[in-house]
């Protein structure tokens, strides 16, 4: 309360600009992989689930990773930074875990997912895209940019 007996309130407001420059590239690339993992997926499970339910299932799931991470990178609030994180962290291990087991074990995916052979049918983006994800996380992030501003 205020010393007039009213109350006081504070405005939140988030007076940072969106993303800029290479992270918007960034985020139309994370948003044509949502949109191609998602169909892709959809398309194997309705055809096909049974023939290979894990490999379709995994595509599935990177295809809702990419949906999540492009949401998240495209805002900057506290919560979609941290989903943003996770998203993008879940999609590096599932891209190296899917992408080692494809060469190690093949046998587990008869058919390919968007992470398998770390994502070479894919032209190896899925590989690289999670590193600059995390890269424009930390590049991003307004306590480090606010550290640089004073800094000035």
């Amino acid at each position: 309360m205020s010393e007039d007996g009213g109350v006081r309130t504070t405005s939140a407001v988030d007076d940072r600009r969106p993303a800029y420059g290479l992270g918007r590239v960034l985020i139309l690339v994370y948003g044509i992989f949502a949109v191609a993992a998602t169909a892709r997926a959809t398309v194997q499970l309705v055809r096909a689930a049974a023939e290979a339910p894990l490999a379709y299932g995994l595509s599935a799931a990177a295809g809702v990773v990419y949906v999540l991470a492009t949401v998240a990178l495209a805002h900057n609030g506290r919560r979609m930074r941290r989903l943003g994180w996770a998203a993008v962290g879940f999609e590096l291990v599932g891209v190296l875990t899917v992408g080692t087991l494809s060469l190690v074990r093949p046998d587990l995916f008869p058919h390919d997912t968007v992470w398998s052979r770390f994502g070479s049918g894919y032209g190896y983006v899925p590989a690289v895209l999670p590193v600059l994800g995390l890269g424009w996380l930390w590049h991003s992030s307004p306590a480090r940019v606010a550290a640089r501003a004073e800094r000035r």
